[in-house]
């Protein structure tokens, strides 16, 4: 649902022929030559990597990149390829490239047939002009080295450069470097994240432009670790952003939040009238409703109802909506022509809404750098009635997402404000444990040689839902079967039956499923004893312990709670021959715990509690949770041995 391109492009592109120095018969880039801290761990080493920006007015840059990297073994294969990106905005000015062999020698430069040129749209969008050329130089022997150049010239300047020479995990650097070089009139804005103790920005002048320069060398490979952050937010990166810039004729300034808010407000100004048949059409669906968030609800109903996402990406257009009266007549648009629509609707009900600039699927913006950061568009609602205030946020684009609900895609982030003398940033609905939830109730009937059924009734709601929601929208019976059969951690069992369906539940969507259980051999029946696990369906893993100093923090991405409580009904004649003992863990990982009673009626019931926080902590902390983790994963497996008392 993307609605900004960082990359535009061109209509005139050209494959360079080899430099002259790509032609030289000296050997160049010898892997012999990479020192062994740089290949330990590593499948690939950036050799060299040169990013340079030329900010040449408000409205145009240049930027030119040359990046050579010897890939070690297949698993790097895929720094073997370059894709530049082109459209209306940005044009390649030249692309070339050769490979060489692990003693440097040229095999052979970048050729016609091995550069492709392809459309990049999402498959989604019924117009884009977004267009990439795949320069591929891979190799089927080991190691070898690739060497891409090329230029773009882009007419967009409301993107500047964001230099990051070690992107994937297990690559390592031996060189970068990155200028930019821009008018005094036009002063840069940067910021540094994660650099090296000592590197920071070198100043100077050449001629009439300002020079900032950074360079790094001998980066180790990166190896992601264990529930750490995304690896964005680890390796060196030099973010650059304009103070002021114009796009085909819009200009702005960009130093704040409110500068960006308002510059895009104003490029949609007046884009949100309606038919006036469409506005009596929804002053008729709103009439005689008194509650804001009820007439909220049902204009969106009708938005979703009326309305399919298609994206449109052409040149301006990746920022300039389609106008409210357009999306009428069609009943398509994208992301912020349906929240423009959406918005005109609501203007038409008698409610004022707000469209609002977030990136969606993606982590959060950083907030302390003002820029173009953003991906997609919602509405917000700001409710004005009633004692208590509050906020409806609305997705535009889904005609099956639940009534104010952001979810994974957009909640727990920040988005920015559209208004009219510039917005702010505003947080999107958060969802935590106590919103993500799954709460299951089982009865399992095992019999004496092991062989067990079970009833399984499962609700989910919030984040927990989501992925059980899109098969519910998604896909048929059959396929939801087979999904479902996937999901589950068993050895041997098959569905007897599967319902799913949504549930209403305050606040938030939920799903529940309905599940019948044949499961052969469940128990392990041998003489006197049946060996049961209790645990019938929410094992958690342990995580492999520290090896040597840990890196980074510690990012639980993901809050949820988990309440299992299953009762198992055994044959008459047949007790527990003892009980587990009861676990509880409190940390500040999370909290579990455990319980298994036998009941009045001779039953089992096994209660088991799993809350885990949305949260960072410090690398000092891991072997600590390491523990925890290792805790919850023995807990999770005991077994309850069972004795058959009238054999």
């Amino acid at each position: 649902m993307h609605f900004i391109k960082k990359a535009a492009s061109c209509f005139g592109v050209l494959l360079g022929a080899a430099s002259a120095a790509y032609a030289g018969g000296q050997p160049k880039y010898p892997v012999a030559a990479i020192a062994a801290a740089l290949r330990e761990n590593a499948h690939a080493v950036v050799r060299q990597y040169e990013e340079t920006l030329l900010v040449k007015s408000p409205s145009r840059t240049v930027s030119t990149v040359h990046r050579v990297v010897t890939i070690l073994d297949e698993n790097g294969d895929s720094q073997g390829r370059e894709l530049v990106q082109y459209d209306q905005l940005n044009s390649i000015n030249y692309l070339r490239g050769a490979v060489y062999d692990a003693d440097g020698r040229l095999l052979h430069n970048l050729r016609s047939n091995n550069v492709k040129d392809y459309s990049l749209s999402d498959g989604s969008s019924l117009a884009t002009d977004n267009r990439g050329r795949l320069a591929d130089l891979r190799q089927t022997a080991y190691p070898y080295t690739v060497d891409f150049e090329y230029e773009v010239v882009s007419d967009n300047s409301l993107f500047y450069s964001t230099w990051s020479p070690q992107t994937e995990e297990q690559q390592a650097v031996e060189h970068a470097t990155f200028r930019v070089l821009t008018p005094a009139t036009l002063p840069l804005r940067y910021q540094e994240r994660h650099l090296p103790k000592g590197v920071k920005a070198a100043r100077s002048q050449d001629g009439s432009l300002e020079v900032y320069q950074w360079e790094l060398a001998n980066l180790p490979a990166f190896e992601d670790e264990a529930d750490s952050p995304p690896i964005s937010e680890q390796v060196p990166m030099v973010v650059t952003a304009p103070t002021t810039f114009e796009v085909q004729g819009h200009s702005g300034s960009l130093t704040s939040w409110q500068q960006l808010s308002q510059w895009t407000y104003e490029l949609n100004a007046g884009r949100d009238e309606l038919p006036e048949t469409v506005k009596a059409r929804i002053a008729a669906l709103v009439q005689g409703e008194t509650d804001e968030r009820a007439r909220i609800r049902k204009v969106y109903e009708f938005l979703q109802a009326n309305t399919r996402y298609i994206s449109i990406q052409l040149g301006l257009g990746g920022w300039q909506t389609f106008p409210a009266s357009t999306v009428s007549s069609t009943g398509y648009g994208d992301c912020k022509a349906l929240s423009n629509y959406g918005k005109a609707l609501l203007q038409a009900a008698g409610v004022t809404s707000y469209c609002a600039l977030v990136r969606a699927d993606e982590p959060d913006i950083h907030t302390d750098f003002p820029s173009s950061q953003f991906n997609h568009v919602v509405l917000c609602v700001p409710l004005t009635k009633g004692a208590k205030r509050d906020t409806v946020w609305l997705e535009c684009t889904s005609q099956t997402i639940a009534f104010n609900y952001m979810g994974s895609f957009t909640g727990n982030r920040h988005a920015l404000l559209l208004m009219p003398s510039g917005g702010h940033l505003v947080a999107t609905p958060k969802y935590g444990a106590a919103e993500n939830r799954r709460e299951r109730r089982a009865d399992v009937y095992v019999d004496a040689q092991g062989n067990a059924t079970a009833t399984i009734r499962t609700v989910r709601t919030g984040q927990e839902q989501e992925r059980v929601s899109a098969l519910l929208t998604s896909l048929d019976a059959s396929e939801q079967k087979k999904k479902i059969a996937e999901s589950l951690a068993l050895a041997n069992f098959s569905i007897t039956k599967l319902n799913l369906a949504s549930t209403p539940f305050p606040g938030l969507p939920a799903v529940t499923e309905t599940l019948a259980l044949a499961l052969p051999n469940y128990a392990a029946a041998s003489g006197k004893r049946i060996f049961l696990n209790i645990n019938l369906l929410s094992k958690t893993s342990a995580i492999v312990p520290p090896v040597g100093e840990r890196q980074s923090e510690v990012w639980l991405s993901h809050a949820y709670s988990q309440a299992d409580t299953i009762r198992f009904h055994v044959p008459a004649g047949v007790k527990p021959e003892s009980l587990p003992t009861p676990v509880q863990l409190t940390t500040a990982f999370g909290t579990y715990t455990t319980q298994v009673q036998a009941l009045p009626d001779g039953t089992l019931q096994y209660v088991r509690r799993l809350s885990m926080p949305h949260t960072r902590f410090d690398r000092t902390d891991y072997p600590a949770y390491v523990d925890f983790r290792r805790k919850i994963s023995t807990a999770d497996k005991v077994q309850v041995v069972l004795l058959k008392t009238d054999a």
